[in-house]
C-alpha cells in the first residue's frame, strides 16, 4: 500500500491544494486550515452556508499564500506569511471559541468583495492551542481551523467501491482528505489503529461523519443529493454518514506521496 495524495485547504472551506510532499504536525499538515473566514458574528464560515467558497483557492508559495477565484481569474490576492494585524478576535468554530487575529483589512474586503457577504480573514497564530477533544485525543493534541480533527485518511479502493454504487462517479475532493492511500480493500482503514506512512506513524482514532458538503461539486459550487444519499444505505452509524478516518500524530514530520503505508495494530 501507498500513500497516493497529500491535500491541504490552507483556509478552511476553500479549494483543496495537491502536494507531493508535506510537513506533518501536531495540528495537522503544515499551512492546513491556519486561516479561515468568519462573519459579522465572528461565526465560522463554510461550504455548509456559502457553497462558492469551493471557487476560491489558497496556493501556498514560498512567499505566502496566493488566492485565485475561478469566477474572476484575474483579481488574486497574494498574503505574506506571517501577516497579521494587531486586531484580535475570538472567533466560534463548533463549539470552541479560539483566539485569531485579523489577517489585514484588504484580505477581509477581498473576499467580502469575492462571496458577497461581509466577512473577514483570520489567522490561527502558532501559539494559540485549540485542544482536540479529549475523548479522543492521544497525548492532549491541539488542532488547527478544522472541523475537530488534524488528519483525515481516505482510502481510494473506498471511493472506488463507492463509485460502483452510483449512477455517475465523484472524485475524491468531495471528501476533502487530507491523505489517500491506495493498494488496500475498501475501507481498510476502517480495521486500523496505528499506520506507519513514511517516517511517521499516525493513530486512528475516530471514524468521520460527512455533511453536506460532499454533495457541492468542487468545480462548480452546485449542490445536488449524492453522495450522502447512496452512503447513507450502507455507511451509517446511528444517525451519522460515515467515510473516512480521522487521525492523530504520534510521530514524524515529513510524508510523501509514494510513501508506504504499513498497518501497525
Amino acid at each position: 500500500m501507498t500513500l497516493q495524495d497529500i491535500y491541504i485547504y490552507p483556509v478552511k472551506s476553500l479549494g483543496g491544494i495537491g502536494l507531493h510532499e508535506a510537513l506533518t504536525e501536531e495540528k495537522g499538515l503544515k499551512y492546513d486550515r491556519r486561516w479561515m473566514l468568519v462573519d459579522n458574528e465572528r461565526n465560522f464560515l463554510t461550504q455548509r452556508t456559502i457553497p462558492e467558497l469551493a471557487l476560491l483557492k489558497a496556493i501556498p508559495e514560498i512567499d505566502g499564500l496566493r488566492i485565485i477565484n475561478k469566477n474572476k481569474p484575474d483579481d488574486e490576492l497574494f498574503i505574506p506569511y506571517g501577516t497579521a494585524s494587531e486586531n484580535e478576535l475570538s472567533v466560534q468554530i463548533w463549539g470552541d471559541v479560539v483566539l485569531s487575529k485579523e489577517v489585514s483589512i484588504e484580505a477581509s474586503h477581498w473576499f467580502t468583495n469575492a462571496i458577497g457577504k461581509s466577512c473577514r480573514m483570520v489567522v490561527m497564530p502558532e501559539k494559540v492551542r485549540r485542544p482536540v477533544d479529549p475523548t479522543y485525543a492521544v497525548n492532549k493534541e491541539s488542532v488547527s481551523f478544522a472541523d475537530g480533527m488534524p488528519y483525515l485518511l481516505i482510502g481510494q479502493s473506498s471511493l472506488d467501491d463507492l463509485n460502483s454504487k452510483l449512477d455517475a462517479p465523484l472524485p475524491m475532493d468531495r471528501f476533502r482528505p487530507n491523505l489517500v492511500f491506495s493498494g488496500a480493500e475498501p475501507f481498510a482503514e476502517d480495521t486500523w489503529k496505528t499506520i506507519r506512512i513514511g517516517e511517521c506513524i499516525f493513530q486512528i482514532v475516530k471514524p468521520c461523519a460527512r455533511c453536506v458538503i460532499t454533495t457541492i461539486n468542487q468545480e462548480t459550487a452546485e449542490q445536488g443529493k449524492e453522495p450522502l444519499r447512496t452512503l447513507s444505505k450502507f455507511r451509517k452509524t446511528d444517525t451519522k454518514v460515515m467515510f473516512g478516518q480521522n487521525m492523530v500524530l504520534l510521530e514524524g514530520n515529513r510524508i510523501r506521496v509514494g510513501d508506504e503505508v504499513i498497518p501497525v495494530e
